[in-house]
């Protein structure tokens, strides 16, 4: 009865999200939509940087979920300028500096290290790996690169979550995550590529040779990037990073099979497609 209550709020929050990030993507302007993942990545890092506050780690909370919000918003100023160069690289230099320069004026040297570590780390994880959406948005047909990225990843999760809640009967890593098993990661990763198969119909100057490629390697990211969440979780004690969003947790849990996808992602079209 849990399970399918779980599910039932999993669809409805789904539908929801589906919905609102396919208006934001397709009809609404790109300076919209980089503010949409500055918000997402707001909200993300105040979860993490709380869950890093329970195990009794300073960290520069507010400081950092300011400059991690402005990320996107900087590449999406920099972005179609030719007199731009590339500056969120920089923008986490001068974080860098800051924190260091903060961490000599604390009375309380203690842990110095671990602060500006998880710190840092929070902005890359999460501010600087999610931004890659907004360099995404604005190559040629963006928008259905978006789609394309968040189906197959999405597609990824909910097979794990259907093949394993109601097939799974082999743990794949308990010591991390005791409800993820090896039928669900299969299934995860089948539905990925599936997925990215079916999307030779509105992407039809992708190989079927990429496609396949991109599903099982996109498919493969998400479920590390589902898993190294659970770790950090599990480090941390908790279940689920927050409350926000009804069947799923908070949004750190609902980006979380994204933050490895979207830069491998983005990369590979680049680099590989010449995109």
């Amino acid at each position: 009865m849990a399970d399918d209550l779980t599910l039932t709020r999993r669809i409805v929050t789904s539908i929801l999200i589906v919905t609102l990030a396919a208006l934001i993507t397709f009809y609404f302007p790109n300076w919209m939509f980089s503010l949409l993942a500055s918000g997402m990545i707001g909200i993300a890092l105040f979860e993490f940087f709380s869950l890093v506050e329970k195990k009794n780690i300073f960290v520069y909370k507010y400081f950092g979920i300011i400059i991690g919000m402005c990320v996107p918003v900087i590449i999406y100023f920099q972005m179609g300028n030719e007199g731009y160069f590339t500056l969120e690289p920089f923008f986490i230099v001068i974080a860098c500096l800051f924190i260091f320069v903060r961490q000599f004026t604390r009375r309380d040297g203690s842990q110095a290290l671990a602060s500006i570590a998880v710190t840092l780390f929070g902005l890359l994880y999460i501010a600087w790996f999610f931004s890659f959406f907004v360099k995404l948005k604005f190559l040629p047909d963006g928008a259905l690169l978006v789609a394309f990225l968040i189906l197959v990843t999405k597609m990824g999760d909910i097979g794990a979550y259907l093949i394993g809640n109601y097939f799974g009967k082999h743990s794949l890593i308990p010591r991390i995550s005791p409800h993820k098993t090896v039928e669900g990661t299969i299934g995860g990763l089948a539905f990925s590529m599936l997925s990215a198969i079916a999307s030779k119909g509105y992407l039809p100057k992708f190989p079927y040779g990429h496609l396949i490629a991109l599903g099982f390697l996109l498919g493969v990211l998400a479920q590390v990037g589902d898993l190294a969440e659970s770790l950090l979780k599990r480090d941390c004690g908790v279940k689920d990073s927050g409350a926000n969003l009804s069947g799923f947790g908070g949004m750190l849990d609902l980006i979380d099979s994204l933050l490895f996808t979207t830069p491998i992602f983005y990369f590979y079209i680049r680099v590989l497609m010449k995109l």
